[in-house]
């Protein structure tokens, strides 16, 4: 078992297109690829934030101080063209023909409804499509500003001082009391997204080299030689099957180690506190725990995707069958960070997604040790019942030679 695992890991080493897989792409490309996917995200909120909107406002004579507030805030330019606006409709469709951002429509004067203990209602015409817009929420905040001025001045008539106001129109004030940590708070953020990059990557670094160790060997017509070697076909599967569970998880650890030094280098070149926060608090324990809780997963991919392998008659059959396989393994990502998805006793069992919880759970702090014994002790299982499946597939021979 042991001569095979040598074999196909010397075999492995020997191939340029593994080590881009399993060393080059941990090291660089994910990282790089999280990087710049992080520097577009910041670039485009600054730019949002930073665009000048052109705007058109309807009556802005009834609300003289807010009109001035819009004309000389930073993010608004008023719009200077030719034509005219008139109505809602003209500013709806002045915005999609791009001839303006923005079209406000005042219907009165709000201090006259005031005085007739009415509420003035400011329509904002603008298209909302983009993800990140700043421009409704800086309207808003301008006009409460001008509806906080109106407000205050009616009840100063009334005979009500400043001092009296607030209780008045706020007479309960509720305070939150959060019983999470600093830990607890940034772990439920960061820590549900860690097993999007950690489990993949120990899928990845099953998938590609068991594509060779199956269905390579079928295409280069080794298999037979192989066949012929006095060893048991469990003790090939077995070497097989360890060879895909150390490529497996060295791409994870390569990641993680990666990963660590290029925050570690960006906490020496800029003040992240965000990231320094996230991370400072995972002790060595936690990181082994995590690291733990990954080898019986790996074992189940490396069973499940060797079982594939085996299976396809080509190289390209192979790769065919594993697009699905990452499909599916996403799927039980995306439920453990479903509100309200909770490390529980009936979720410990179920397979990727108890993984993700518990990973979720380790960099929150609040994990549930008796829980992780359960989910490892699950997940062993399925990976054992798919590694005797496994050879019992390699012992057929409508299997093997398709």
């Amino acid at each position: 078992m042991f001569e095979v695992f040598k074999k196909e890991l010397t075999e492995l080493l020997r191939d340029k297109k593994t080590l881009l897989f399993v060393v080059v792409f941990p090291i660089v490309v994910f990282p790089l690829l999280f990087a710049v996917v992080a520097f577009i995200s910041s670039q485009a909120a600054l730019d949002a934030e930073q665009k000048v909107n052109t705007y058109v406002i309807i009556n802005g004579d009834y609300a003289p101080e807010f009109t001035d507030k819009v004309f000389y805030h930073k993010s608004f330019e008023l719009y200077k063209g030719d034509k005219t606006f008139n109505s809602i409709e003209e500013l709806k469709a002045g915005v999609n023909a791009g001839d303006i951002d923005m079209g406000i429509y005042l219907p009165s004067d709000a201090v006259k409804t005031l005085n007739e203990q009415k509420q003035s209602e400011w329509q904002v015409v603008f298209n909302d499509s983009k993800s990140i817009n700043f421009l409704f929420e800086r309207v808003k905040e301008l006009a409460k500003e001008y509806s906080d001025t109106l407000q205050e001045s009616k009840l100063l008539s009334f005979g009500i001082d400043k001092s009296a106001q607030e209780s008045i129109l706020k007479p309960v004030n509720v305070v939150k009391v959060d019983t999470a940590d600093k830990r607890e708070n940034l772990g439920e953020k960061v820590g549900g997204f860690l097993p999007y990059l950690l489990i993949p990557l120990v899928l990845v670094g099953a998938t590609y080299p068991a594509i060779d160790l199956g269905a390579g060997e079928k295409e280069r017509g080794t298999l037979e030689t192989l066949l012929l070697t006095p060893i048991t076909r469990t003790e090939l599967v077995l070497g097989k099957f360890i060879t895909l569970l150390t490529t497996s998880i060295a791409s994870t650890t390569i990641t993680v180690i990666s990963m660590g030094c290029w925050i570690a280098l960006a906490l020496a070149f800029a003040d992240l506190e965000f990231i320094k926060a996230a991370f400072s608090t995972l002790a060595i324990t936690d990181l082994l725990m995590i690291f733990v809780l990954l080898l019986p997963i790996a074992a189940t991919f490396s069973a499940l995707a060797l079982a594939i392998s085996i299976y396809a008659r080509s190289f390209k059959e192979a790769q065919n069958y594993m697009t699905p396989l990452s499909m599916v393994v996403f799927f039980p990502i995306i439920i453990s960070i479903m509100p309200n998805m909770e490390l529980t006793s009936k979720t410990a069992f179920i397979p990727v997604t108890n993984v993700a919880l518990a990973i979720k759970e380790i960099v929150k702090g609040t994990v549930d040790y008796t829980l992780v014994g359960l989910i490892f002790l699950a997940t062993a299982l399925i990976a054992g019942a798919l590694l005797a499946f496994c050879v019992k597939w390699f012992n057929r021979e409508d299997v093997l030679f398709r």
